[in-house]
């Protein structure tokens, strides 16, 4: 099933056509947020059941590397409206990890404002392969059932990195944020910051039932692992 490609000059042409599309005013169908945030209810709610049993052998394999570290880890993120929320991980790292996140900027392979270390050495051996197969996210189908993200939308940022932004990235936090969504399946860390916007506000411009949906498929294909999950 092949995905809706960006034109080869969207980094011009996109500001033009979100900036027009938010001086005309939120057109969105009613009936596409009611759908959206039907389908959210349902497969998060299903997920959670399936993937149970998933889930405690996943904190058993966490325990065991680290007995004295939690199983989840939260973390307040920004969401829709730039208000907090608590997002939910598997923990895939050392008990200390934000402490130590200071030492560490000075090696940030990603541009503009997040944070990534392709081989951060805060990682579990667990953690790394929770990563890989992206299953380190999943507890993030309790977010959406409670409604702070759906199952698609631009990744919820972390508040001092919403602090970094300007008038135009924070256009990326005026709908609901989503465990997954089109920068991860057209780009994932591959592309800077300012790509990463590009393509928040080309998914916020396009967005309707038929692209979540392929981007939710397609999102399922690449769990088994990708070669820039990190």
């Amino acid at each position: 099933m092949s995905m809706q490609k960006l034109p080869e000059d969207y980094e011009a042409v996109l500001p033009k056509l979100y900036m027009l599309h938010a001086k005309e005013g939120t057109k969105e169908s009613g009936s596409y947020l009611v759908m959206k945030r039907i389908i959210d209810i349902f497969f998060s709610a299903l997920g959670l059941l399936v993937l149970l049993p998933l889930f405690v052998v996943v904190a058993v394999l966490i325990k065991l590397e680290d007995p004295k570290g939690k199983v989840f880890f939260r973390q307040n993120r920004v969401g829709k409206d730039e208000k907090e929320f608590p997002m939910y991980k598997f923990r895939s790292m050392v008990s200390n990890a934000e402490e130590l996140k200071a030492n560490l900027m000075a090696y940030n392979e990603v541009s503009g404002a997040m944070f990534k270390i392709k081989n951060d050495p805060r990682i579990t051996r667990t953690g790394r392969f929770l990563r890989k197969t992206s299953i380190d996210e999943l507890p993030q189908l309790w977010n959406v059932l409670l409604g702070h993200m759906s199952l698609v939308g631009p990744r919820p940022p972390l508040p001092d990195e919403v602090a970094q932004y300007t008038d135009y990235d924070k256009q990326r936090l005026t709908v609901t944020p989503g465990c997954t969504g089109y920068w991860q399946v057209n780009a994932r860390n591959s592309v800077g910051f300012e790509e990463m916007v590009q393509l928040d506000l080309t998914y916020i411009h396009m967005r309707s039932i038929k692209l979540d949906m392929k981007i939710i498929f397609k999102t399922a294909l690449m769990l088994l692992g990708s070669k820039d999950a990190y």
